[in-house]
């Protein structure tokens, strides 16, 4: 990076975020959770962006009981990349939004794909068990790529008390 590369606020495409470098609190709710996007910094590559949430929790739409959930989001952008802060909290406004993990899992997914317009992305959400059963729910948009290194997701399944 030469001395003449900006960063923090002034990097480009920063100019109209509302939540990166100030004091910001959580959504009480996914539809109220602000996301953002900046133009991503290689358009015309392919390259994967991995963001993993190895403590994500939700309720339980009928007991209001909580659900936790190691997710992994894989994604080749476009022209648009996903801001880190905006999403931590756009997962953290789940932690009172009672729903079912199908469908936590894949509304996270698809608000990421109407946000990104992502050449290709893929969500791995591995629960915990609640009831002795734990259940994993994957989506993609299609096909990845040719030629690009997606790495595996390697979150081990539930072994219980092997």
């Amino acid at each position: 990076m030469s001395d003449t590369t900006p960063t923090g606020p002034s990097a480009p495409g920063t100019d109209a975020l509302s939540q990166l470098g100030r004091n910001t609190p959580a959504a009480s709710c996914p539809e109220e959770a602000v996301l953002e996007r900046v133009p991503s910094p290689h358009q015309g590559r392919k390259y994967v962006v991995r963001f993993t949430a190895p403590e994500f929790t939700s309720l339980c739409p009928v007991t209001g009981q909580p659900d936790f959930a190691h997710l992994v989001i894989d994604y080749i952008p476009s022209q648009w990349i996903v801001e880190s802060k905006s999403l931590k909290l756009y997962l953290t406004s789940f932690r009172n939004h009672g729903a079912f993990h199908e469908d936590c899992s894949v509304a996270i997914a698809k608000r990421l794909v109407e946000l990104l317009d992502p050449e290709w992305l893929r969500i791995g959400a591995y629960w915990y068990p609640r009831g002795g059963i734990p259940i994993d729910v994957f989506w993609q948009t299609g096909e990845p790529p040719a030629g690009v290194w997606i790495p595996s997701q390697d979150v081990p399944g539930y072994r219980g008390r092997g």
